[in-house]
């Protein structure tokens, strides 16, 4: 495949234009880059190569390697379940589907072991996922078990009529009781594992209510209205508040027992697929979650409704 770079781009890295150029990890990028499968201007590079604009690149071989998604007999948290649609409550720690750095133990690896009729609109390695939770996030998920629902599920997500309500706590002590951070979200230019409000990024709105106060922390609800990349997480963090436990986004130390960033997905409401039923779902909060409560002491009325 051949690439001819602009006359007007800022200097770029060889491997960070590659990866936005087609769906593969930047780690096969690099690789394919240091196998030598890259060239810019007939000449073999590395991957920090910076492109200054009008290059020609050649690729000589762009596919992802295969990944085998297999079933695996993990637990799994359902909420709720019929021929359309699962509702899960995800565990933190738990990736949503395969990589090529995680092919196993994911979420869907778990789904194709309780079953086998997921849509198939997003391809093997991500069958019925609609929508995603960060790997250390937990709660609820919805997942797509036929064609349509998915498509129907996928417009609700778009059009905002399906709604997410996140519970998170938070570094320092917001002094509003509610307000709303907007700020379009992209990639970190500096660091490509994480994301930043950024001049080019795609527009984000996250709204957020105090639900109690403590000496140091704060335990907050918030809501999307756009459903980027760790928006939550970024969001908070640019306000001066980010997530306890979240190392990607804050250096400040963590004095609780959790694994992950402090963010929960508690309830997700939409429009049943199929019966057009209004449903309601609530994923109670986490023990870890539970705990650091408690430690701050506080005990929320935060629990799965009947």
């Amino acid at each position: 495949m051949k690439f001819s770079v602009d006359e007007k781009i800022s200097p770029t890295r060889l491997d960070v234009y590659l990866n936005g150029k087609f769906d593969g990890s930047r780690s096969h990028v690099q690789k394919l880059i240091s196998g030598g499968c890259v060239t810019v201007d007939g000449q073999q590079v590395k991957a920090s190569f910076k492109l200054t604009g009008g290059e020609k690149i050649f690729v000589a071989d762009i596919a992802p390697a295969e990944i085998d998604v297999l079933p695996e007999n993990l637990p799994l948290d359902i909420l709720f379940e019929d021929a359309d649609i699962i509702v899960v409550n995800k565990a933190r720690g738990m990736t949503v589907h395969p990589a090529e750095t995680c092919a196993s133990g994911t979420l869907v690896n778990a789904l194709l072991y309780h079953c086998r009729d997921l849509s198939g609109i997003n391809g093997v390695k991500r069958p019925g996922i609609v929508h995603r939770l960060d790997k250390d996030t937990s709660g609820v998920m919805v997942v797509a078990k036929t064609d349509v629902a998915h498509l129907s599920l996928s417009a609700q997500i778009q059009s905002k009529t399906a709604v997410r309500t996140y519970l998170a706590i938070v570094h320092g002590v917001l002094t509003d009781d509610a307000g709303i951070v907007t700020g379009a979200i992209g990639r970190d230019k500096s660091d490509r594992k994480k994301m930043a409000i950024v001049p080019d990024g795609k527009p984000a709105v996250t709204e957020f209510k105090v639900l109690k106060r403590f000496d140091k922390f704060t335990f907050v609800e918030c809501k999307l209205q756009t459903g980027r990349t760790h928006q939550i997480r970024v969001h908070m963090t640019a306000i001066g508040h980010p997530l306890v436990g979240d190392t990607k986004y804050t250096a400040r130390k963590n004095f609780f027992d959790i694994d992950g960033q402090a963010l929960h997905s508690h309830t997700l409401s939409l429009t049943h697929p199929t019966t057009g039923e209004v449903m309601n779902f609530v994923a109670p909060l986490p023990a870890d979650m539970q705990k650091i409560l408690d430690a701050l002491g506080f005990v929320p009325d935060i629990r799965r409704k009947d």
